[in-house]
């Protein structure tokens, strides 16, 4: 055992000469450090710089020359060394860094969110299958993963039981929020979506509230009305709006608020990773998906629909396929590696803030028309997505 030794309102120092108090006990005074000359004041003052640690005779060190004391037929040998304070200090990561860390991995998740978003909506504008496309997305997913761990790329993660028990609901929850989002993409343009999925800490704060008993600062609540009133005057004004596809942006919101807080309870206390939990959290939720997929539209419809977008769109089209499904897995993948750091509702805020630059580059890209009180109602719900995030801190 190597311990520090501090005394109130001093600590000691090898780089300095040390003054202690008499013994009484020569064992006692045998163990502590070397004898100081007398004439000397017999009082504990030191300079402090370095902290002096003492090491027992349990651990194995090379102390052929230090002192040993024999008391009541026991041989115990002390030794001290000095350690520096970055040598203490480097053992705890800094806030800064974690801080660091969590940006970058915001960032990658952000810019593969887009990439994803845009293929993802190129597929289902040539082939409007958004149950298939769902099916693919976590297909695809999967297999990344199994060949990653049949590899040893990635160490495969060790699971029970229990802890398939414990992610059921959660791959329930998420296979509804993927899919309601997939289906309100059909229907809508990307930017639409994305500001009804803004609303998710509004989902996030009601949810917590009632099912987990939290309470939240008045300003987090007043938060929350730019935010759905910035949703709802987007949704009026929009040119192309769809019931399905508001409907569905709705019941995504609220299926991923539950996987957020499901799976941030079910990672407690698992030695699994947040990569290896959304891979098997992929894997569960395509057993849940496939058959309910097959039910809703069907191998016929698939293979005829399959033919119409290659004759349309060409080669292509496959490259579309795979990517938004790659994407889709890797966006989903370091978003879970975030959540290991972070709380559900401030996954929520990371989650909002991203649909800024989806937002942005889909109207780009796809050339949505907007009207501006369209845009006064998307740049209201950011502001409220803001503002919500500056009174959780």
């Amino acid at each position: 055992m190597i311990c520090s030794l501090k005394q109130v309102g001093v600590s000691f120092s090898c780089s300095d000469v040390v003054l202690r108090r008499k013994q009484s006990n020569p064992f006692q005074s045998s163990l502590l450090l070397p004898s100081i000359p007398k004439g000397k004041a017999e009082r504990s003052l030191v300079s402090v710089h370095k902290p002096l640690h003492l090491s027992s005779p349990t651990e194995k060190f090379s102390t052929s020359n230090l002192p040993t004391v024999n008391t009541r037929g026991n041989f115990i040998r002390c030794e001290a060394f000095e350690a520096d304070r970055s040598d203490i200090e480097a053992s705890t990561p800094s806030e800064a860094a974690k801080k660091l860390k969590i940006g970058i991995y915001f960032a990658i998740w952000w810019a593969l969110n887009v990439v994803f978003n845009i293929y993802n909506k190129k597929v289902l504008n040539a082939y409007p299958y958004p149950w298939l496309t769902s099916t693919l997305s976590l297909a695809c997913g999967s297999l990344m993963m199994l060949i990653s761990w049949a590899t040893r790329i990635v160490e495969a993660p060790k699971t029970d039981f229990e802890f398939w028990k414990t992610l059921f609901p959660v791959a329930v929850a998420h296979t509804i929020g993927h899919v309601a989002a997939t289906v309100s993409m059909s229907k809508v343009a990307v930017s639409f979506t994305h500001i009804i999925k803004s609303g998710e800490p509004a989902f996030s704060v009601v949810v917590s509230r009632f099912l987990l008993g939290e309470s939240f600062p008045v300003p987090v609540y007043l938060s929350l009305v730019p935010i759905i009133g910035g949703c709802a005057l987007a949704a009026v004004t929009e040119l192309n709006f769809n019931m399905t596809g508001f409907m569905g942006a709705m019941i995504s919101n609220l299926a991923f608020v539950f996987r957020n807080i499901f799976s941030k309870r079910g990672m407690k206390g698992k030695s699994v990773s947040g990569m290896n939990y959304y891979a098997c959290l992929s894997i569960l939720s395509l057993l849940i998906l496939t058959p309910f997929a097959v039910a809703v539209e069907g191998p016929q419809m698939w293979a005829a629909g399959w033919q119409t977008a290659l004759s349309q769109i060409g080669p292509r089209f496959v490259w579309w396929v795979a990517a938004q499904s790659v994407f889709y897995h890797l966006y989903n993948q370091v978003s879970y590696m975030s959540l290991d750091e972070i709380s559900p509702l401030t996954f929520s805020i990371g989650n909002s803030m991203k649909r800024i630059s989806v937002i942005v580059s889909s109207i780009i890209i796809f050339h949505t028309p907007v009207q501006p009180i369209n845009a006064l109602g998307a740049a209201i719900a950011i502001l409220g997505t803001f503002l919500y995030s500056q009174a959780k801190q």
